[in-house]
């Protein structure tokens, strides 16, 4: 079978994440006292013992989801000789997949989400916006609808046939929801989020962002790394960077990503990582011809 590794993103957190990892493996409990090193707090102590509101803290959220994918890979016996044919991650979990197939070192990928995440939380405040679910609607009718919206409105994430989320300044992303339910959308659910990421208001934190990763020194992956703004494989260090910069104001493209994997001969998707939100969607996106498997 031909691996692909993909890695969850923001919102599949929840409550004693990676405390067996932690209890079972001496790897991982080194990685952790090193993460504790990097953020300046003790992460794992709110990771296995807080609560959903503690784990909903933009410093807590991004480097947390990273810290479960990341040292799972890495230290999960499952896994251990595995290499993947591919991999790919949504939106944050881009960064656990380059780390995870060594685009970039452990330290300094902790450091990126972690930069990513204040940057964010800033640029939340500075710039308030949401989201919303666009569902039963095919892609390029949700773009007309948030074409057609006025003010700043865009499609989001591309997560599977018929799911798109949207992202913008409130007043226009409810002007869409109306235009795309119009349309003929079975759903247009708001969601609880702090900004709108993926879209034009996050330019701030991408700009913070861009400095961060400038500095950040990258190198070929041990297996190419279908992006989230091209999505396309990619192995050269420069194109790495240049995508990954991208990423905060441009949509995420799984849906042509994980197409892109099938038709690169990935028959078997690996969710590594808490949740099981991304084996769903490569599911509607594959119609079932490949094999799901989840490592949590």
């Amino acid at each position: 079978m031909t691996k692909a590794f993909v890695f969850p993103g923001q919102g599949a957190q929840f409550p004693g994440m990676a405390k067996d990892l932690y209890e079972s493996s001496e790897k991982a409990r080194v990685l952790f006292a090193e993460a504790d090193g990097i953020l300046g707090f003790c992460i794992r102590d709110i990771m296995f013992d807080g609560t959903d509101e503690d784990l909903r803290q933009t410093k807590v959220t991004q480097p947390a989801i990273f810290l479960h994918s990341v040292i799972l890979a890495k230290c999960s016996p499952l896994l251990q000789g595995v290499v993947p044919a591919m991999a790919a991650g949504h939106s944050l979990g881009e960064f656990s997949a380059l780390t995870a197939a060594g685009a970039i070192s452990f330290a300094d990928g902790l450091r990126l989400v972690y930069a990513r995440a204040m940057a964010m939380q800033e640029c939340c405040e500075s710039a308030p916006g949401t989201m919303a679910a666009i569902i039963g609607l095919p892609d390029e009718d949700v773009v007309k609808a948030c074409a057609e919206a006025g003010g700043t409105v865009v499609a989001a994430n591309f997560n599977c046939p018929g799911q798109v989320v949207i992202s913008g300044e409130k007043e226009a992303v409810a002007r869409a929801c109306e235009k795309a339910t119009a349309a003929g959308a079975k759903m247009a659910v708001p969601l609880s989020v702090g900004g709108a990421f993926h879209s034009p208001l996050m330019e701030a934190a991408r700009k913070k962002l861009a400095a961060a990763i400038e500095q950040t020194e990258f190198a070929a992956p041990v297996c190419p790394v279908y992006q989230n703004v091209t999505a396309r494989a990619e192995t050269d260090p420069a194109a790495i960077k240049a995508n990954l910069l991208a990423q905060l104001t441009s949509p995420v493209r799984w849906t042509a990503s994980v197409q892109a994997m099938i038709a690169d001969g990935a028959d078997n998707f690996v969710e590594i990582g808490p949740g099981s939100v991304l084996r769903g969607l490569v599911k509607r996106i594959s119609g079932g011809s490949v094999s799901l498997e989840g490592i949590s």
